[in-house]
C-alpha cells in the first residue's frame, strides 16, 4: 500500500542499535532502549503559511535522522512498525 503523510508529517523507520557495547558485552532485549534514530520513509508536502503558500520540507525520503525519545505515533503499515511524526519533532539529519 502506498502511503503519503499529510502536511508537515513524516513517516520514519527506526534503525536498530548494536546488540553489543564497545567493550563487547551483549545487551539483552529487555535492557535495550528504543533507538531515537531512523530513516525517512515518506514525507508530506509541507505545511502552509498564513498566506496559503506551501512551506518546503527540510527532510526527504532516505534521510537518516535523530528524533526525541518519546516523539511520534507508532503505526503499522504493510506489516512494518513505523513512526509518524511532525517534521519539527526531528532534531537533525545525520550525514
Amino acid at each position: 500500500m502506498a502511503f503519503t503523510p499529510l502536511h508537515d508529517r513524516v513517516l520514519v523507520e527506526r534503525v536498530e542499535s548494536n546488540e553489543k557495547t564497545s567493550g563487547g558485552l551483549i545487551i539483552p532485549d529487555s535492557a535495550k532502549e528504543k533507538p531515537a534514530e531512523g530513516v525517512i520513509v515518506a514525507v508530506g508536502a509541507g505545511a502552509k503559511d498564513e498566506d496559503g503558500d506551501r512551506i518546503a520540507m527540510d527532510v526527504k525520503v532516505g534521510d537518516r535522522v535523530l528524533f526525541g525519545k518519546w516523539n511520534g505515533q507508532e503505526v503499522t503499515i504493510d506489516g512494518k512498525e513505523l513512526l509518524m511524526m511532525k517534521e519539527s519533532d526531528i532534531m537533525g539529519i545525520l550525514s
